[in-house]
């Protein structure tokens, strides 16, 4: 087996004479030890990287009957306190704006007023414009 160089100081003349399969081997090698060297400084990083990698796998693989079983009561909860939890939070916020005296009515007042609003300003602006070039003419 080859020896663990890190600074790359070997020699042209030696990396020149080894097969391209012994080169191949010592890269091998030595990218499993820059690998092993990194999870061990960073073994939190390892682990989120298994357990992603597990999930990956596991959304790949067909769900048996047995899982189906077993998880459709808890993905049945799970959908049913969704549902309830975004319904609360609707009620909730729409009740808050009727306090607050925003109503949908209100909206559509407000944006219509503003498009009239845009609409008389762009026409003033015309109208400046065609007057001013009128008298320039």
């Amino acid at each position: 087996m080859s020896e663990y160089d890190p600074d790359g100081t070997r020699e042209n003349s030696n990396e020149n004479s080894r097969s391209p399969r012994q080169r191949a081997i010592e890269a091998y090698e030595n990218a499993g030890r820059r690998a092993a060297d990194s999870l061990g400084e960073a073994p939190f990083i390892a682990l989120a990287g298994g357990i992603a990698a597990g999930a990956l796998i596991a959304a790949l693989l067909p769900r048996t009957e047995a899982e189906t079983r077993a998880v459709r009561p808890t993905a049945r909860r799970l959908r049913d306190s969704a549902r309830a939890a975004a319904d609360a939070a609707r009620e909730t916020g729409s009740q808050r704006l009727q306090d607050l005296g925003l109503t949908r009515e209100k909206g559509e007042e407000t944006i219509r007023s503003l498009f009239q609003g845009v609409s008389e300003a762009a026409k003033a602006s015309a109208q400046s414009a065609f007057d001013a070039a009128k008298t320039r003419s």
